[in-house]
């Protein structure tokens, strides 16, 4: 490094002595670019209401509150910058300053606009007043008014529906119940919003109404949301073949912003600077700035030896800087690192670093699998993959990290205590939970163990380790699998999984079956009255009528399958009774059926179980006691999911008999259920977080319940709430005397009701049991409500003057339903209750004396943190809220049990051992930190995976950033990559914002790669991005953050790539240069470019709910209640992948109309916002980040054995449907079946054209469609011509489709000009290259990729043929005739390559190698002109197959060199080319001159002998290609000089949106 800054010393020195040899320095040429959505600005305020939302439903209400209290012209007529701090200020009260750092981060990204912009487009659905008559509107149940008192009116009547909520609405706390629902479309801030949300929030109040809000912007500003996020890409292109356009571009002389000069640095050198300190050497540093600029304008090529240690130079010269500089100079190499390479050559890589590097890589790559030059991102050592994660999910990962460490800190956990704790595993539990099968309410049909079928299998446990072959199922005389089907006999979905488990019987599968009949509890019901109980009677009676054999309850079962074999639907009464006496004639029927009947035993048996396995859907399966997925009980895939769980168990009981746990002696039924996963009862509420919310419990306050006012309590905030209830808790417990207690329950009801008695009494119940619980109980009653509150009184005086034993007693005691009649009715007092310990004249005394305001407080409470409406039950456990429970929901010690168990096995043990472990250093009350820890831990969505990376050494290859305040938490951020990589141009910029916003200690590991044998990175990349938003110095806020180049070197061509999200559809919507090839020689100022934000994808898969294969060419639509089809797609049979393009707001998913919607119906959905009880299955897009969705889809009644692709008149059913639906052989079978199909056809043809005149093919004036894809002005020239070409000698209609992804502004604008002129249809289809299909990163590689990959998915199924016709043709005949050539039964047809031009014979490497035995004597076809039969594409799933055969090859960077044409051909065995007529496409370099004359169509391919330009060999080649150009450039030029005409025609043209 002293070398270097020796050598530019001396370089300034010799020049500054030069003198005057250069009087002015070279001007910036600049590329600049920037990205918006296509929606108006939103608000800041309000995203910043939504991100409040994401931290709590109470911090969200309590910012409104405090922003509804302001005077609203603090946000209507001020400067942005002004509100901005406002609303800054009004979050600070809410957030803490690390919060409040990435509440500007996400600011700055506009993380929150696509959710204003949902409400918006909701808003718009519902078809509101316009917001200039109307700043505020309300929905009273469907009834819409802007006016307050018009609202009282309506909410008095109580009519109408409540209106539809989703997920993301915000309803204030405690409406939830009420009959009248409201919704408020209003802008925070404004004056219309303060009035109707008073309003509202009294009528909450008085219980009658649901408050619902959502944001609407009063007067919407016409600028755009400027995005950032993403990262842009200049690539070095090839020049081997020119491909440029000469047309000269008219600059606008418009100015942008990003073209403002701004001070650049040049080689290190700062020049404002330098001229600054010496003015009096002013032209000298000029010179100097002009000789640098310039010098760096040529790129001259590297030669190998010198390409081989620049990763190492890079880490060299980063880590040769000074420490501060160190982060700025790897941001700075990777995204500049073509221009700098040349003078890295130069450095000398020192060995101490070198070996660091090494002994690094070996320590990671044996490790961690993170080889030399790859790269990882860990945060707190969760590993975060930077190929699939974006800043989105990037930020909502730090920002549930800092909520831990920050709620960690304010509980006083530090340092090493506080690492430990967040490297816990206290994520959801995967252990599976059962239920104990000793039950007599299960009827086993079988027992393995003493059953006489089974005899002569081995009886040791022992035999489980005998080898046996793979999958084979264990014939051992032992209860090892035990099956219980729980359903109601009598329904038709039962009927399937008792014929499959009777077969297993009958098959003498080793699993045990068993039976439990859910059927109506009631009593008073008989079996002439329910069918189900007539099964139930009609069983019992088969099998005490075979008593006594061991086969008595599987012969009552075949009954039942006699019983179902006669029915196709749910069985009745009368199928049971007429089977029933056609079976025993002589048996009385009331004797069975009626109402003394001793046959109808075990209904509240089997009731009882359905409630203690926590069973809410019926037919349920257990295997060994565990509930069996939902989704597998059917029968298609009941057989292979117990089949599964049996080759799960056994292996399991191969490790416990290896281990000596499991032996002949044990009884194997007994150990199961001695297993610590198998419960007395199971509850979906505790084993399952999703109906749970989290409470905050890091807030403090110096108050206690019983020193506070109501009032004064009402306006603090949900942290400082919960604080002050935690802090003023006097807990009961079994015994009085301090001990460790790992679980706080806090139980929360109106007990002076008999639903929050009887919950609260279960709580008392279970203390007696466990020592490791303490409880509280909130009162959540009606305050307003006169009633006296006798048993709320009694109880928080228990709890509150009590002993914790005592209390317990007293509670235990007086809550019995019978005891508690009798001292509401007055037969009883307080006194007939007294026991030992219990001072009843004090007790009594204090009951007198308790102050109501207390249950004010707990009333607050419920209502603003919990949520709850008065009278609503909930238990609350370590902070976590286990959902609100219905009323007639039982909550029993059984389920308290349970609720300790899963919570000491997910986190209690783990963070007990840390707190009170022999190394722990708390002090206080160790039960109350362990509540507040667990509440703050159990909040982090994923813990797995944490792990420390082992660096063996970080002093000559690591930058080190300390934290900016060692007092507080910080970040662990460690980065390993490449300095000279991609991972390194996008991980620097982040690092750099990540430095500023949060407390961090980052460490970047420089992986350099030891040896290149090419140049590591041939591009330039900025990453935009910024920690805060900006504002201008008159505090408007600034235009945006934008990606700019500067000093690029001006003789390179450039092409330009954005690197957005995997779920964002980016487009080019202005710009005036060929994006493609960027020369910066031929321009004059600069270049600008604006793209737009297009589309938020939605993704889905799709599957058939009975085989689980995707349904090949379903068809989806979505749209909204206004306008139900607005895009469509197509299913692949590759994961039943779909894509649909969407944009922020509700959208409802339906079966496209037709084909589609006949057939199917939409069986299951996952991942969507349907309300509860809507039968249309709706998706909110409410966010940047990707939204994937699952779909199942069941074929309609009858419609069992109809085919999607298949021809309306073609035979549906049979063998031939069964094995072509099947997901791999169906589609070869298909294709042989269409051969067959096609050869009869021919020869039908042939017979009746001999003997007959009609015709058998379809209209020849049918439409023609050709497909083309162009990128860059110079292909998009030719693309034109190619177009007029086609029109000028083809009669019938022509329609274009045209690829959108890659084609410029100025293409697109003139599309409708051209259609209009030359009389052609025109369609733009887009589809999103899927994540999971493997990626190609250069550009021309992508446009092949795009051409052959997706042809079964880009165009409607209406569409039969379509012809690929490359840009840079001219076409001499009439394309109809290509369209009708026949191609035998293949699904596409290509040309040959010619092969009668005899120089070029050596280019012919399909005559050589691999492709000559892979071929094998077939001939290579080009990829220019090809011809797709579309049904049968689709029919023989060749798409899915291209895409299979792609994914396989592409991973090895050698295959497929020209993708679009490597593919089918290397495809050729599997799926069939027919080899078109060779005059159909002329070639120069591959056919000889002669050929020309009877050329159909002249392609202009690339010569690898001259290596001509594109442009000088169409007017060499082409003779007509001048005038094609000339006309269409007069046409254009037309275009140009009356743009409004082309408005009109644009904004009337039929347009088909999407496929």
């Amino acid at each position: 490094m002293r070398e270097i800054k020796l050598c530019t010393m001396w370089i300034l020195y010799i020049l500054l002595a030069m003198g005057g040899q250069v009087d002015s320095q070279g001007k910036v040429k600049p590329v600049t670019t920037h990205l918006s959505a296509k929606w108006s600005h939103t608000p800041l305020l309000l995203e910043t209401a939504e991100y409040m939302r994401e931290e709590s439903p109470a911090t969200f209400w309590g910012f409104v509150e405090m922003v509804a209290q302001k005077d609203p012209e603090v946000f209507q007529n001020k400067s942005d910058k002004e509100i901005f701090e406002e609303t800054l200020s009004a979050a600070g009260q809410f957030l803490s300053p690390s919060q409040l750092a990435l509440l500007k981060l996400s600011l700055s990204l506009r993380a929150y606009s696509p959710r204003i912009e949902m409400y918006h487009q909701i808003g718009l659905d519902r078809d509101l007043p316009s917001s200039d008559k109307c700043g505020a509107a309300v929905d009273v149940n469907g009834k819409l008014t802007c006016d307050i008192e018009e609202m009282r009116q309506l909410v008095q009547k109580e009519t109408g529906d409540k209106p539809i909520t989703y997920e993301v609405d915000h309803h204030f706390p405690g409406g939830e119940n009420a009959k009248v629902g409201v919704v408020l479309y209003g802008e925070l801030g404004s004056a219309e919003f303060k009035k109707f949300h008073q309003a509202l929030k009294d009528l909450v109040s008085d219980g009658k109404v649901d408050y619902i809000l959502r944001h609407r912007i009063k007067n919407r500003s016409s600028k755009k949301v400027r995005l950032s996020g993403y990262g842009v890409e200049l690539a070095i292109k090839s020049t081997e073949y020119k491909a440029q356009d000469d047309t000269k571009v008219q600059e606008d002389g418009e100015g942008h912003e990003e073209d403002e000069e701004q001070e650049v640095e040049v080689e290190g050198f700062l020049f404002s600077k330098l001229e600054s300190l010496h003015p009096e050497k002013l032209e000298e540093l000029n010179q100097l700035k002009k000789h640098l600029v310039e010098s760096r304008h040529e790129m001259a090529p590297m030669k190998v030896w010198q390409l081989q240690h620049l990763s190492m130079q890079a880490a060299q010269r980063i880590m040769s800087a000074p420490k501060d500089q160190q982060l700025s100079l790897f941001v700075h190499t990777a995204q500049n690192f073509p221009m700098l390479a040349r003078s890295l050559v130069r450095i000398k890589v020192d060995d101490k670093m070198k070996r660091e590097i090494l002994k690094n890589q070996n320590q990671l790559s044996s490790q961690m699998e993170v080889n030399p030059s790859d790269a990882a991102l860990f945060i707190n050592g969760m590993y975060l993959d930077m190929d699939y994660t974006n800043i989105y999910t990037l930020l909502d990962h730090i920002r549930t990290e800092e909520r831990v460490m920050g709620g960690l800190h304010k509980l006083g956990v530090y340092g090493e205590s506080l690492s430990t704790l967040l490297h816990l595993d206290v994520s959801e539990s995967n252990q599976e939970y059962g239920i104990d099968i000793r039950d007599t309410a299960i009827m086993w049909m079988n027992n393995i163990e003493t059953d006489k079928a089974y005899r002569k299998w081995p009886v040791s446990t022992g035999e489980l380790l005998r080898p046996t072959y793979p999958g084979m199922l264990r014939s051992i005389r032992k209860n090892f699998h035990n099956l219980v089907i729980v359903a109601d006999p009598s329904k038709a979905t039962t009927a399937d999984l008792i014929r499959l488990v009777e077969g297993f019987i009958t098959h003498t599968a080793p699993v045990r079956v068993g039976l439990v009949m859910a059927i109506n509890s009631d009593e008073s019901l008989r079996g002439y009255d329910d069918a189900g109980l007539a099964m139930l009677c009609a069983f019992n009676y088969v099998a005490e009528n075979m008593a006594g054999r061991e086969d008595a309850n599987y012969r009552a079962l075949q009954f039942l399958i006699d019983v179902y074999s006669n029915v196709q639907e749910d069985v009745t009464v009368a199928d049971i009774t007429n089977l029933f006496k056609s079976k025993y004639p002589s048996v009385d029927l009331d004797d069975v059926f009626g109402e003394d009947s001793d046959y109808d035993v075990g209904r509240l048996l089997a009731q009882e179980f359905v409630e203690k396995a926590g069973i809410s859907n019926l037919p349920q399966a257990l295997m060994n006691g565990i509930p069996l997925p939902e989704k597998h009980l059917n029968v298609d895939e009941f057989e292979e999911v117990v089949l599964m769980e049996v080759m799960r168990t056994t292996q399991s009981l191969q490790r416990a008999v290896y281990k000596g746990e499991l032996s002949d002696k044990h009884d194997v039924v007994d150990w199961l259920m001695a297993l610590p996963n198998i419960m007395p009862r199971l509850n979906e509420r505790i084993l399952s977080t999703k109906s749970s919310t989290y409470i905050d419990l890091t807030g403090t306050s110096d108050k206690l319940v019983s020193s506070i006012s109501a009032e004064d309590f009402s306006v603090l905030k949900a942290p400082e709430m919960t604080g002050i209830i935690a802090d003023s808790c006097h807990y009961i417990t079994t015994k009085s005397e301090p001990a460790l207690r790992p679980l706080t329950v806090w139980i929360v009801g109106d007990f002076d009701t008999y639903e929050g008695r009887a919950l609260l009494l279960e709580a008392v119940k279970y203390l007696r049991e466990s020592n490791s619980i303490r409880l509280f109980a909130i009162h959540n009653g009606d305050t307003t409500s006169e009633a006296s509150k006798i048993f709320s009184r009694a109880v928080e005086v228990a709890q509150k003057t009590l002993s914790p034993a005592v209390a317990r007693q007293f509670l235990a005691k007086v809550l019995v339903k019978e005891n508690a009649r009798k001292i509401l009715d007055g037969s009883k007092k307080w006194t007939d209750y007294e026991i030992p310990g219990l001072d009843m004249e004090a007790f009594q005394s204090r009951l007198a004396s308790l102050n109501h305001e207390v249950f004010e407080i707990y009333s607050l409470y419920c209502k603003k943190v919990l949520s709850l409406a008065p009278g609503m039950r909930t238990v609350i456990a370590n902070g976590r809220m286990l959902g609100t429970l219905k009323t007639s929901e039982k909550f029993v010690q059984e389920d308290f049990g349970l609720l300790e168990k899963y919570v000491q096995s997910t986190f209690g043990e783990k963070i007990t051992e840390v707190l009170d472990g022999e190394d722990s250093s708390f002090t206080g009350n160790i039960n109350d930190m362990l509540m507040k820890v667990t509440g703050v831990l159990q909040t982090k969505p994923q813990s797995k995976g944490r792990i420390s990376v082992p660096i063996r050494s970080d002093q000559h290859s690591v930058i080190k950033i300390s934290p900016k305040d060692p007092d507080m938490p910080a970040f662990d951020i460690v980065v390993i990559c490449d300095p000279v990589s991609t991972a390194a141009q996008k991980m620097g910029p982040i690092l750099m914002v990540l430095q500023e916003v949060v407390n961090a200690n980052i460490r970047v590991v420089l992986n350099a790669r030891e040896k290149h044998s090419e140049m590591p990175l041939k591009s330039f990349y900025r990453y935009v991005l910024e920690p805060e938003p900006q504002f201008t110095d008159a505090g408007e806020l600034a235009a945006g953050p934008h990606a700019r180049f500067t000093g690029l070197p001006e003789s390179p061509i450039l092409t330009m790539n954005y690197h957005a999200p995997e779920n964002w559809l980016v487009e080019v919507v202005q710009s005036l240069y060929d994006l493609d090839n960027i020369k910066l020689e031929l321009v004059e100022s600069g270049v600008h470019s604006e793209f737009e934000l297009e589309h938020l994808l939605l993704e889905g898969h799709c599957f058939e709910q009975s085989s689980g294969n995707p349904p090949r060419g379903l068809q989806f639509t979505l749209g909204n209640r206004q306008q139900p089809v607005m895009v469509d797609t197509i299913v692949m049979a590759n994961l039943g992948y779909f894509q649909l393009k969407a944009n922020p707001g509700a959208w409802l998913l339906k079966l496209r109309q037709g084909r589609s919607n006949d057939i199917y119906s939409i069986a299951s959905h996952e991942g969507t916002d349907t309300p509860a009880g809507s039968e249309d299955v709706q998706i909110i897009m409410s966010s940047f980040r990707s939204h994937v969705v699952k779909v199942r889809v069941a074929k309609k009644p009858g419609k069992q054995h109809m085919q999607l692709l298949s021809d309306d008149n073609e035979e549906s059913g049979g063998l031939w449907n069964s094995i072509t639906s099947m997901p791999i052989v169906g589609p070869i079978v298909e294709e042989w079946r269409v051969l067959f199909k096609e050869g009869f056809s021919l020869a039908k043809t042939h017979w009746l054209s001999t003997f007959s005149s009609g015709k058998t093919e379809d209209d020849e004036d049918e439409t023609v469609n050709i497909f083309s894809v162009a990128s860059g002005h110079l292909y998009e020239r030719f693309l034109r011509i190619m177009m007029v070409s086609v029109l000028r000698h083809t009669e019938t209609p022509v329609k274009f489709w045209f690829l959108k992804n890659f084609l410029s502004p100025t293409f697109k604008d003139a599309l409708p000009l051209l259609a209009k002129e030359y009389g052609f249809e025109y369609e733009l289809v887009q589809y999103k290259w899927p994540r999971w299909l493997h990626q190609q990163t250069e550009k021309q590689r992508i446009i092949w990729g795009y051409k052959i990959l997706f042809l079964d998915v880009l165009f409607p199924l209406d569409i039969k043929k379509i012809i690929f016709v490359d840009a840079d043709q001219v076409v001499r005949a009439d394309i109809k005739d290509l369209n009708s050539e026949d191609l035998d039964g293949a699904p596409y047809g290509f040309v040959p390559f010619c092969e009668s031009r005899k120089e070029i014979e050596g280019f012919r490497f399909w005559k050589q190698g691999y492709w000559r035995n892979h071929l094998a004597g077939r001939k290579y076809h080009i990829s220019a002109l090809f011809v797709v039969d579309l049904k049968k594409f689709r029919r023989i799933a060749a798409g899915d197959r291209l895409r299979g055969q792609y994914q396989g090859l592409s991973q090895d960077p050698n295959s497929l060199s020209n993708l679009d044409q490597d593919l089918p051909n290397n495809m050729v065995h599997q799926v069939r080319i027919k080899s078109l007529p060779q005059d159909w496409l002329w070639c120069e370099t591959w056919c000889d001159d002669i050929s020309k004359k009877t050329a159909k169509i002249i392609d202009l391919c690339n010569n690898p002998m001259t290596k001509e330009a594109k442009l000088d060999a169409a007017q060499r080649i082409i003779s007509e290609w001048t005038t094609y150009d000339g006309e269409i450039k007069a046409v254009m030029q037309g275009f140009k000089q009356n743009k409004t005409l082309h408005s009109e025609e644009s904004s009337s043209h039929k347009h088909h949106i999407e496929l």
